[in-house]
């Protein structure tokens, strides 16, 4: 049956020829199995393939996510077994044993199954994707927790006093202590079970705390002794191949460690000196998360269309614009991702390189030796290239290296701190650049933010939701009463957060003739702005109510992530 899967989901209608070539091409690569690829490439959703298969096997489905199954019931199955057949035990019912299968006709897995526990086995039908998250949940380890062995380090450890006047063998030894080296081992492995973006271990006067940020947003997760201070933050710098003697400037390392299955995991460490000790804040950088498709990143329609036509023009510059921590790095990251073939030369100057790519030069910005975006520009001027990313036009140095690079036969990708798309034209003209030469190197100019995703598992429908309000939010008039308004709940999958994720919304500004007219003309950021919107742009809010009005974000996040469009 998994052979002829493919085939079966195309004379069904559920996908398309292409899709399955493109998923078994996925599948060579990866060895997994064909549903699991079709699932990735995103050809099917996963519900919809469990739907299909629990008819042709004629077995119920499960949704295994809505299932809290009893540890004993798990011990039934080794865990190797279970990942040998992709098998979950779930429940018992009498004499049979209720497994979840993702090939129920494995009559191999079943024998083995029945000869193993003494049970009848029935079937139930799940995603491969599903059992093998399931697997690594139900069957990992169960270590301390982080309050357990914050307990365990500050009633028996003996580490060194939170003074300042302490040697450095001493914070050495202290941040051997095998319980230190669990506990700081442990605060990352949560941040990564929890989805964190970064973490933030931060001393005060007479406290001490470690936050995570998820999705935007930061939540404490624990306040260890005030003892414990400096062996945490040493221990964190031994990992970062950092100076743990010198604590009166800033230091930046990386982090890397391997998780099970042999995945990896990058830190970006960054010490900062703070009156009352050093605070720490590390970058998650997980590649297999990183989404360089830019059908999926939450652009619409038109607007991608725009986008794809600027970056696929051979020369010009496309700016991407928006404060920190906004996405703008994997929209360039997708930009280049789509560039990338054999036949291009592809150069990249970032401070600092987060993920490396294969068949992309990157090179890492050090301005202590004058290493700075403007000399890696001219460097690269003389590589032969075809598409540059300049990490940040700071200057009118590298800003006017790039629009020359971008007239002279190069694309050129870029970001700007700006606040909307129209204002990037005031802050290269406030630089020094020409207007002559900013309408001549331009192709499009994109500003965005991001928005978190509401979680599908427990959004509740708002009931009768205030029409001026959501007018005054950006609604249009003629749309109310057209969608379903959801607002957060709370459930186990979004840790009762009621968002899990965040969705990116976008103002993309191709620049037509008429805005160039007017920038040679003198016109001010909001007179763009008014003619980008005559001739279709969707500004940032009209974007993010567009996610409101489709179920995925909720009017706050609209209100609190973007301005209103007002002239």
């Amino acid at each position: 049956m998994s052979g002829r899967l493919g085939e079966l989901l195309v004379r069904e209608n559920l996908i398309s020829v292409q899709q399955l070539r493109k998923a078994q091409e996925e599948q060579q690569k990866s060895g997994t199995r064909i549903g699991t690829a079709l699932i990735k490439s995103g050809a099917i959703e996963e519900t919809k393939l469990t739907d299909f298969l629990s008819k042709q096997y004629g077995v119920p489905a499960i949704n295994l996510k809505d299932f809290d199954i009893d540890p004993e019931i798990i011990k039934l199955v080794p865990k190797d077994v279970a990942l040998k057949h992709l098998v979950l035990p779930v429940n018992r019912a009498g004499p049979s044993l209720i497994v979840a299968m993702a090939d129920p006709s494995n009559i191999y897995a079943v024998d083995d199954l029945k000869f193993l526990t003494g049970y009848n086995i029935e079937s139930v039908v799940s995603s491969e994707p599903a059992i093998r998250e399931a697997i690594e949940r139900y069957y990992a380890e169960k270590g301390p927790s982080l309050e357990d062995l914050v307990g365990e380090v500050a009633d028996d450890v003996e580490v060194a006093s939170a003074e300042e006047d302490q040697n450095i063998e001493e914070m050495a030894k202290a941040a051997d202590d095998a319980p230190v080296v669990k506990l700081v081992n442990l605060i990352l492995k949560d941040a990564i079970g929890k989805g964190a973006s970064d973490i933030h271990v931060e001393p005060y006067e007479k406290d001490f705390r470690v936050r995570f940020r998820i999705d935007g947003v930061m939540y404490e997760v624990m306040r260890p002794p005030m003892k414990l201070r400096n062996a945490i933050i040493s221990r964190l710098k031994i990992m970062a191949s950092l100076d743990i003697s010198e604590r009166r400037l800033p230091q930046d390392g990386r982090i890397k460690i391997k998780l099970s299955g042999g995945k990896e995991m990058d830190f970006r460490v960054s010490v900062c000196p703070t009156l009352f000790g050093e605070k720490v804040v590390l970058r998650l950088l997980d590649k297999s998360n990183l989404q360089l498709d830019m059908t999926k990143l939450g652009f619409e329609p038109e607007p991608l269309k725009w986008f794809k036509e600027a970056i696929d023009r051979p020369y010009g510059m496309v700016l991407v614009t928006g404060p920190t921590g906004s996405g703008k790095t994997t929209t360039l990251y997708s930009a280049l991702s789509a560039l990338n073939d054999v036949g291009s030369n592809l150069c990249t100057a970032e401070d600092p390189v987060e993920f490396n790519f294969a068949g992309i030069n990157q090179v890492q910005m050090h301005e202590d030796i004058g290493l700075n975006f403007a000399s890696a520009l001219r460097s690269f001027l003389r590589q032969d290239p075809d598409t540059i990313m300049i990490g940040e036009i700071r200057d009118f140095e590298t800003a006017e290296i790039g629009v020359k690079a971008a007239l002279t036969g190069h694309m050129v990708l870029s970001t700007l701190h700006t606040n909307d798309a129209p204002g990037t034209v005031s802050r290269l003209l406030n630089m020094g650049i020409e207007p002559f030469l900013v309408t001549a190197s331009l192709n499009l100019i994109l500003a965005q933010r991001l928005c978190r995703r509401l979680c599908n598992a427990c959004k509740k429908p708002v009931s009768n939701p205030e029409e001026k309000a959501l007018i005054d939010a950006g609604v249009p008039p003629d749309k109310l009463g057209t969608f379903t308004l959801y607002e957060k709940g709370g459930c186990k999958e979004c840790n009762d957060r009621g968002y899990r994720g965040r969705v990116a919304v976008y103002e993309v500004m191709p620049f037509w003739d008429g805005l160039k007219e007017l920038v040679i003309n003198g016109a001010s950021a909001a007179e763009l702005k008014q003619e980008a919107i005559r001739l279709g742009m969707q500004t940032l809010r009209m974007s993010a109510i567009n996610k409101v009005i489709a179920g995925t974000s909720t009017i706050e996040e609209a209100v609190g992530n973007t301005a209103p469009d007002r002239f």
